[in-house]
């Protein structure tokens, strides 16, 4: 399986709105915290707008509302993963992406057979607090040998400038939260991303 190089990470069926239309062809919306009939209705408007758009649609954490509405990833912490029915997903048809941070997660993480394995935070990140200092580049190429043939996403205060060395290094996508959403122009910067990536899709 071959995952788009640019992954974009958004909270709000509102931003796919915004930024998938511009040619994002792989998103995640990311919501924490939200009534089940609120979250059910983003999602449900998320996968219209990206189905519309010839754009994947990730779901962070919540399985059960992803198989409901026949999406075509669920991203899952490690928290979640211990607690998620993977067998119903897999049944599902619903595709797997999960985090990691070391070594004793990455072994978690092929254990459960996921589609895809994302290592973060490759640089210093103001998303939020993490317990774990950067990985940097030198642990993509590290992990990258351990996921073999699965695709690797990179996460954590990436830039387009950041680019060139996160793929020679050996990640196959590279995913953005901040860089994008608390630009001045959010549009534009996801162009950038666009064009950034072009080289590797």
């Amino acid at each position: 399986m071959k995952l788009d190089p640019f992954y974009l990470i958004v909270d709000s069926a509102a931003w796919i709105g915004r930024l998938v239309p511009l040619g994002v062809k792989l998103v995640q919306l990311r919501i924490k915290d939200m009534e089940e009939a609120a979250l059910r209705a983003e999602i449900h408007r998320a996968k219209k707008l990206c189905t519309a758009h010839g754009c994947q649609l990730i779901v962070n954490d919540y399985w059960r509302l992803a198989i409901d509405e026949g999406c075509d990833f669920v991203h899952l912490g490690q928290e979640d993963l211990a607690a998620a029915a993977l067998p119903a997903i897999k049944r599902a048809g619903v595709k797997l992406g999960l985090s990691t941070h070391d070594h004793t997660e990455m072994e978690t993480a092929l254990a459960a057979g996921p589609d895809y394995v994302a290592l973060g935070p490759i640089y210093p990140t103001i998303l939020k607090k993490m317990k774990w200092a950067p990985q940097g580049l030198d642990r993509i190429a590290e992990w990258k040998a351990l996921v073999g043939p699965l695709p690797l996403v990179a996460i954590g205060g990436l830039s387009p400038a950041r680019l060139p060395g996160v793929f020679a290094s050996g990640a196959d996508t590279a995913a953005v939260v901040t860089d994008i959403t608390l630009s001045s122009d959010p549009e534009a910067r996801t162009r950038e991303w666009i064009e950034a990536t072009a080289p590797w899709r």
